[in-house]
């Protein structure tokens, strides 16, 4: 995807992820994040825009802290979290394509800019799953190609790094297939972090997981159950999955 189609998601997810959570109330409960209500959401996702944009604004090369947010509530924070949403929508679409400055994930997009275009789509859209799941609703539509490029972020970057509890005694073969854009990938899964590589290696895998981009898209970020008939051979690979790769 191109720096502006993420930064057109990333404008548009944050837009609808504001106007979820006004409906639903600052106070509201939210189930796919069970210790979140709708102002931790807020809070914790107009933190990560301004930490975000800062990089890229400032071309800081080393990782800050996130910023601490304000302890508001109500229609001031929501007015606090479109204001960094803009701001972080405005610093990507107007910073030069070779900036440099600090990213985190193994394997990335080919210019920073690019990697915190992405990131930033994905965490919006993903939060805004949250938000949406805090009204009850179900998730509104996502792009094939979108979902898509956010389960390779997922599968080849956060969970290649050291951090990632998704590991298992002995070795084993996770297959991932979106049927609807033809992408796969095939977990290795052991002791150490999952080296995942793109594409069908041939392997007889232990557990495959098939269905549309956005299934897989919300299941493997931990927003659905990863369970019913797309799941087939060993299902306790995907309660692991549900059970240790939360972000």
């Amino acid at each position: 995807m191109k720096i502006t189609e993420y930064v057109e998601t990333l404008a548009r997810e944050g837009e609808l992820l504001a106007d979820q959570a006004e409906r639903a109330g600052t106070d509201a409960l939210v189930p796919t994040c069970p210790e979140w209500r709708v102002a931790d959401l807020l809070r914790h996702t107009g933190a990560v825009h301004r930490w975000a944009a800062g990089f890229v604004r400032e071309g800081l090369v080393e990782r800050v802290p996130f910023p601490e947010p304000p302890e508001l509530a109500g229609a001031e924070l929501l007015a606090w979290f479109r204001e960094g949403h803009a701001e972080l929508v405005r610093t990507l679409a107007e910073a030069p394509e070779g900036v440099a400055c600090f990213t985190f994930l193994p394997t990335a997009p080919p210019s920073p800019l690019a990697f915190w275009a992405r990131r930033q789509a994905h965490e919006t859209t993903v939060h805004r799953f949250d938000a949406e799941s805090a009204r009850g609703t179900a998730f509104s539509e996502v792009a094939p190609e979108f979902a898509e490029d956010g389960v390779d972020e997922l599968l080849t970057g956060f969970h290649a790094r050291p951090g990632s509890r998704v590991r298992t005694e002995e070795p084993r073969v996770l297959r991932v297939r979106a049927a609807d854009t033809g992408a796969v990938w095939t977990v290795h899964l052991s002791k150490e972090p999952a080296r995942t590589v793109r594409g069908d290696t041939g392997e007889e895998p232990h557990c495959e997981v098939t269905g549309e981009a956005s299934w897989l898209y919300a299941a493997l970020w931990n927003r659905l159950p990863l369970s019913g008939p797309g799941v087939r051979g060993d299902e306790s690979l995907a309660r692991l999955w549900q059970d240790s790769a939360g972000i």
